[in-house]
């Protein structure tokens, strides 16, 4: 339940897209004079400030689609710059408190959903050929509306979903092999940068994979930390058994960073404040999931 206006100043700032915390109910006056005088230009990514899933998450083209967001939006929100990176791994890092180096447990490559035309099919045809697609029906035609009868020019590639999330129909790929000791050696000075940042994953954009590996020419778009899933376990090539066995390796990591941290003097969260946690996340879920309705 981490606000991200919160996680953000954590990180550089040369390594996150600037944005502009919106509380909900703010007027669209105000809001407009904000995305003017930071000089953001369209399009633009708006999202919850807790979210989860990928949920209201959306890409903004003009100020009128803004006004609607604004308009529909009951929770506090940011307005982002859009990344100019076109890829996204989610890099999975852990340190134990103490030791001077960390390093990276998984990196997962995200594929997005993505179609090509063949100067015949409409929009709508082509997302039916791919099983997995059909799954996203009922997303892709908020997102798109009338947009799903238009047909592409033979070899015109569309991607259908601007978000790399599982739960938005994107291809999870296991790329933990790349994690070779230059990429270990420069994630790991990134995060060592964050204060406190000891577990967790970061969804990063970046263009060229050796500029990432080198430390250079990339976005982190999300930092997340306790609750991060090691999402790499979701390539379709891996079995439930792998899953469970990441899940469990990862928990253990997680026990003994919090012990550590624990005999520093950190204190845990009490189980009346973790059941207060999980209510309030229920309560978020059915928000969000009301407002991607209305998007």
């Amino acid at each position: 339940m981490e606000e991200k206006q919160d996680i953000y100043p954590l990180i550089p700032a040369q390594y996150y897209p600037a944005f502009i915390f919106v509380k909900a109910g703010t007027g669209d006056e105000i809001i407009e004079k904000k995305v003017a005088a930071y000089q953001f230009s369209y399009p633009l990514i708006v999202k919850p400030v807790i979210g989860m899933q990928g949920k209201a998450v959306k890409k903004i083209m003009n100020a009128g689609e803004l006004k609607h967001y604004t308009s529909i939006c009951t929770v506090d929100f940011l307005v982002q710059q859009l990344s100019p990176y076109q890829n996204e791994v989610g890099i999975f890092y852990y340190r134990y408190p103490g030791c001077k180096k960390g390093t990276v447990s998984g990196i997962v490559a995200k594929e997005p959903m993505k179609v090509t035309g063949d100067g015949e099919s409409t929009l709508y045809q082509l997302i039916c050929e791919q099983p997995r697609y059909i799954l996203q029906m009922k997303a892709l035609q908020q997102m798109h509306g009338a947009g799903l009868q238009v047909v592409l020019k033979k070899g015109e590639e569309m991607i259908l979903a601007a978000y790399g999330n599982h739960a938005r129909g994107s291809k999870f790929i296991d790329w933990t092999h790349k994690a070779d000791e230059t990429f270990i050696k420069h994630i790991d000075a990134v995060c060592q940068l964050i204060n406190g940042f000891y577990y967790g994953r970061l969804d990063v954009m970046y263009n060229d994979w050796d500029d990432l590996r080198n430390g250079k020419n990339f976005h982190i778009i999300e930092l997340n930390g306790a609750g991060s899933d090691p999402t790499h376990m979701y390539d379709p090539k891996h079995s439930i058994l792998f899953a469970w066995k990441e899940i469990i390796k990862h928990w253990r990591i997680l026990f003994r960073i919090s012990k550590l941290n624990h005999a520093k003097g950190y204190s845990y969260m009490s189980f009346k404040d973790g059941q207060k946690m999980f209510r309030n996340n229920n309560l978020l879920i059915k928000q969000l999931d009301a407002i991607a309705e209305k998007l």
